[in-house]
């Protein structure tokens, strides 16, 4: 089929394949290209990387060169450190056994593995190994200090390595060798590059060969990522200086030929060094990949062909209505079966480099620093069809499905501009030009808890005291202090959390609440999570129902929905285990709600979980909320990375991207459409410029003014404890909105409390009580 398809046509249905694959996206890893030896045993007709030992040149690049090319690369924003290098020179030239004697080793791969391990301990370089044809041993040494591996087929026609073919004399480029490295790799879990090399006296009907010989070991071991698709490129000083190069057309069929052929999920890769100026066909052959592109280095293997410059290649993708995304060296697809496919010690900094998806993560941001990256220039100009029908969808207040959330989150360029513009417009339309903020008061009574979230770095046992702060216990004259403070500074609220201390029982929340308004009884108590909630009736043996109304008569107004973390069971058995499940938080929730008890919700997102579970996290609290209308608003709460217990641990990543946080909020608006009316961004998290930007994307809330903060700051942000009205409507003030001082059910505050708050005295020193004994054993 594919040798008698007129090209026009082939290349119409590998588009149209890769389309319905990949989308808009095209790829490309930030690279930067080390090249450990350019000796090689081999003497291929056509490569100008490969020299001779020469007098006066070492044969192997030192440990500090190599240090230094990588750290240049990491000052550019490189993710990927390509080590290239001649296929065991050490069996051919005695200068560069000389050379591995003197540097400790006996082997070229043995000090290719010393050389990875040295950068992967000295930056945050990936690296990715192409060291030729590999032993077993070989792959499974470098699989330990590399995140991905590679060798190019080049061809399985054995006739090249015959007298007078491009591969005579080159024992490492007989296919069998090449293809037994391909499926060695296989069997070990290697993510794995391999790709074909054109228009070096192979024919059409061999490249055909190649790609299905690439194909049956996929389908065998399921690890080949990518496919180069290379042409040949004639250089002065070799054999075949004088050959013909593969025309366009002979490259466009080779690629489109490579997508047809090729299983789904292995991508198809141009360099686009090779073929300046003809971006434009690359991609409508059916390419999603342009491999990696350094800014740092040159292509040592092509160094007549420079790299282009990455905005200029983001706009000449963009001229083909695609969007140039950032890759690792890992593609997202094999990044999502870490267990399978990377070792324990590289599988941690594959997740520092991660997004939501699995793409490299596109800025520095992380939630709670104190900067925010400008925003990126769009440079599409039509929309995607499909996120135009979903938008319009969630516009008419119509349920969406999973996968439409999830294209959603996957907005990027003129789409993410889409999503955030219909986001914004809607929160006009239901809430007008105003902001609202509440004035209140934090009050987290203790931090010693006998749960093990893996995310929390804020309550202490006796195995969390090396974290932030020391276990304590308020006492109830503390805690009530607080809240006589808080009402003398003008706050309507106080939001009572806190750890699951082995002594409290329902009674002890139903205290709180009874000494809050009794000395307070003009305060709104908006309390305890569902979590709380459950353990509280648990200890007194009684139903949800009943202990919900004991607090209800005590004084509760309100609960926060937190707890909720990610309302997927899936990723609960990752990061909360003992916690309650996702069917329990509904039941707290949905139980308060009927009680006429009303709560927010949240979502706690950033960590190892994706936009699969953020979907279907939204679809719970939209269902919830159209059963019972009892929630006043949704506030994502993004991950703080830096002193949580499995981030430290390398079991997650640094939270979302500044894009993804925002998409939150926005996608947020439109899924809970018209349900539920409050998109709350947080401050404290956020910041108050990332702040901003979710009040410009959908969310129409600044949450709090808190004034003493302490889950987040033990987490590590930057951010302060507390935000006062004045700050509050400055900021609302530079977004030209009006401000609005609420309570915690949405109600404009009477000027008594408005004229308190901006008159507020300085916060009286905080008491954290001790434990009042000695914690009780871990289980």
């Amino acid at each position: 089929m594919i040798e008698d398809t007129p090209l026009e046509d082939l290349m119409a249905q590998a588009a149209a394949r890769r389309d319905a694959l990949f989308g808009r996206t095209i790829s490309y890893s930030r690279k930067v290209f080390i090249p450990l030896t350019k000796l090689c045993r081999d003497v291929c007709h056509y490569c100008t990387f490969a020299e001779r030992p020469r007098a006066g040149h070492a044969a192997y690049l030192s440990a500090e060169e190599v240090l230094a090319i990588a750290r240049a690369g990491e000052a550019a924003g490189c993710t990927e450190a390509l080590f290239t290098l001649g296929d065991k020179p050490e069996l051919r030239y005695r200068a560069a056994r000389e050379a591995l004697a003197e540097l400790g080793h006996e082997t070229t791969i043995s000090y290719l593995t010393a050389m990875c391990a040295l950068v992967l301990k000295e930056t945050s370089l990936l690296p990715h190994v192409n060291p030729g044809v590999m032993t077993r041993e070989d792959i499974a040494g470098l699989r330990e200090v590399s995140a991905s591996q590679g060798v190019m087929l080049e061809s399985t026609s054995e006739r090249l390595c015959h007298q007078g073919g491009p591969h005579y004399g080159s024992p490492d480029k007989h296919p069998e060798v090449r293809l037994e490295t391909l499926r060695l790799a296989g069997e070990l879990g290697v993510p794995f590059t391999t790709g074909i090399l054109i228009g070096i006296g192979e024919t059409r009907r061999e490249r055909l060969e190649a790609l299905e010989a690439v194909r049956d070991l996929h389908r065998e071991h399921g690890h080949i990522q990518e496919v180069i698709v290379q042409n040949f490129r004639a250089k002065p000083l070799t054999k075949l200086a004088e050959a013909d190069e593969p025309d366009l057309d002979d490259l466009c069929w080779t690629i489109a030929a490579a997508r047809l052929i090729l299983p789904d999920d292995v991508h198809v890769q141009a360099p686009p060094n090779l073929s300046p100026g003809v971006y434009q066909k690359l991609i409508n052959a059916g390419i999603d990949d342009w491999g990696g592109v350094s800014p740092v280095t040159p292509d040592h293997v092509n160094p007549e062909a420079p790299w282009p410059e990455l905005d200029a290649l983001a706009r000449r993708t963009a001229e083909m209505d695609k969007i140039l995304v950032p890759r690792l060296p890992v593609y997202p697809a094999w990044i999502a079966q870490p267990d399978r496919w990377l070792d324990q010690r590289i599988a941690p900094r594959v997740r520092q480099h991660a997004d939501a998806e699995g793409w490299a993560r596109d800025d520095a941001w992380a939630p709670g620093l104190t900067f925010a990256p400008k925003p990126r220039a769009t440079l599409l100009h039509t929309v995607d069809p499909q996120v135009d029908r979903i938008v319009s969808r969630a516009l008419e207040g119509k349920r969406l499905d999973e996968a439409q959330i999830v294209r959603l989150f996957a907005a990027r360029d003129i789409d993410y501009e889409r999503v955030i513009s219909a986001a914004d417009d809607l929160r006009r339309a239901m809430s007008g030009e105003t902001i609202r903020y509440v004035v209140n008061r934090n009050i987290n009574y203790t931090n010693i808890c006998y749960y093990r979230c893996k995310f929390c770095a804020f309550s202490k046992g006796k195995t969390h005291e090396a974290l932030r702060g020391t276990p304590y216990d308020l006492d109830m004259d503390e805690i009530v202090r607080r809240s006589v403070e808080a009402w003398d500074r003008g706050a309507t609220e106080v939001c009572l959390q806190g750890g699951i201390h082995p002594d409290y029982t329902g009674e002890t929340y139903i205290s709180i609440c009874r000494a809050i308004k009794q000395a307070v009884p003009g305060m709104h108590i908006h309390a305890f999570s569902p979590l709380e909630v459950h353990q509280g009736a648990a200890t007194l043996g009684i139903s949800l129902a009943e202990f919900l109304g004991r607090l209800k008569q005590a004084g509760l107004g309100t609960l926060p929905g937190t707890a909720a973390e990610i309302l997927d069971d899936e990723i609960r058995a990752i990061i909360c285990p003992d916690k309650i499940n996702t069917a329990q938080w509904v039941e707290v929730v949905g139980t308060a709600h009927r009680l006429g008890l009303r709560t927010t919700s949240t979502i706690m997102y950033g960590h190892v979980e994706g936009p699969l579970n953020w979907a279907r996290h939204l679809l719970v609290l939209r269902d919830l909320q159209a059963e019972t209308g009892g929630i006043t608003e949704f506030v994502p709460l993004p991950f703080v990375h830096m002193e949580a217990p499995m981030y430290l641990r390398g079991l997650a990543r640094k939270g979302p991207t500044l894009r993804e946080a925002i998409l939150m909020h926005a996608v947020a608006r439109l899924a809970l459409h018209p349900l539920i009316t409050n998109i709350q961004t947080s401050w404290v998290k956020m910041g108050p410029e990332g702040a901003a930007m979710c009040l410009n994307a959908g969310a129409n809330d600044l949450g709090g003014t808190l004034m003493n903060e302490s889950i987040s700051r033990a987490a590590g942000t930057q951010h302060g404890q507390e935000f006062p009205p004045e700050s509050m409507e400055q900021l609302i003030g530079s977004l030209v909105r009006s401000p609005i001082q609420r309570d915690t059910l949405y109600r404009s505050v009477g000027n008594e409390r408005r004229t308190r708050s901006f008159s507020a005295a300085e916060l009286a020193p905080i008491v954290q009580t001790p434990p009042k004994k000695a914690m009780a054993a871990e289980s």
